[in-house]
């Protein structure tokens, strides 16, 4: 980091962070990263977090790797979101890690994935590989909560999911599973196996998986709060 650049504190209210984030707005990745003194990776491949990291910076993110809320002392959750030209976004979102094992009494209200949706200031930012990364612009924030609708649909497929992570039916989840909440496998490699459960009750060894929020919820999302 550049020895110029004085980091943030953590925002004390939601105003002062949406504050911090529209001033963002307009801004390309290369010249943020300048400011800050962050090398700008070739590309996101390796560096899948990169982006979500450099704002962090300028709003003054405290949770790092934790998991918890990126903003815990207010309730928010930071969420970055490739676009297209449209403003529709070019991937999944990764909300948290799944939990294969312990799940005995789990239910919506009190699981991470609610907890981790409840508060999400989601920024967009350009993501079309033809945009050279440093060139890409940050978009305009949103503030955001799950209505009663979307609430619903997010606990109807965690409820779905986490049946079948329970009844030992891991391996059969694909990503088709859920309207708007899928389960994907969250690895670095095939080799970093987690423990999960098996048709039968027993432990078996099992790729680690991740919830994500599918692109038809969060093209939604958007489209109705900017008016797409």
């Amino acid at each position: 980091m550049s020895p110029d650049f004085i980091p943030l504190s953590p925002p004390e209210n939601e105003d002062l962070l949406l504050e911090r984030a529209s001033n963002l707005a307009g801004y390309t990745l290369g010249e943020l990263a300048q400011r800050a003194g962050l090398p700008i990776p070739q590309n996101l491949k390796k560096d899948k977090g990169w982006v979500g990291m450099l704002l962090e910076i300028y709003l003054g993110a405290s949770a790092g790797s934790k998991p918890q809320q990126d903003f815990p002392e207010i309730g928010v959750e930071l969420k970055s979101i490739p676009i297209d030209a449209r403003g529709r976004p070019l991937e999944t979102t990764f909300v948290c890690v799944a939990p294969l094992t312990g799940n005995s009494g789990v239910v919506w209200h009190t699981s991470h994935v609610r907890h981790k949706l409840a508060r999400v200031l989601w920024v967009p930012v350009e993501g079309e590989r033809a945009i050279p990364l440093a060139q890409r612009r940050v978009g305009a924030p949103l503030l955001w909560s799950p209505d009663r609708e979307e609430e619903a649909q997010l606990q109807r497929d965690w409820e779905e999911l986490m049946d079948m992570i329970v009844l030992g039916q891991v391996e059969r989840i694909t990503a088709r599973h859920g309207e708007v909440l899928q389960i994907r496998p969250k690895a670095a490699n095939s080799k970093a196996l987690t423990e999960g459960i098996g048709e039968n009750g027993q432990p078996i060894a099992t790729l680690p998986r991740g919830f994500y929020l599918k692109k038809n919820f969060t093209a939604s999302l958007l489209a109705r709060h900017f008016l797409l």
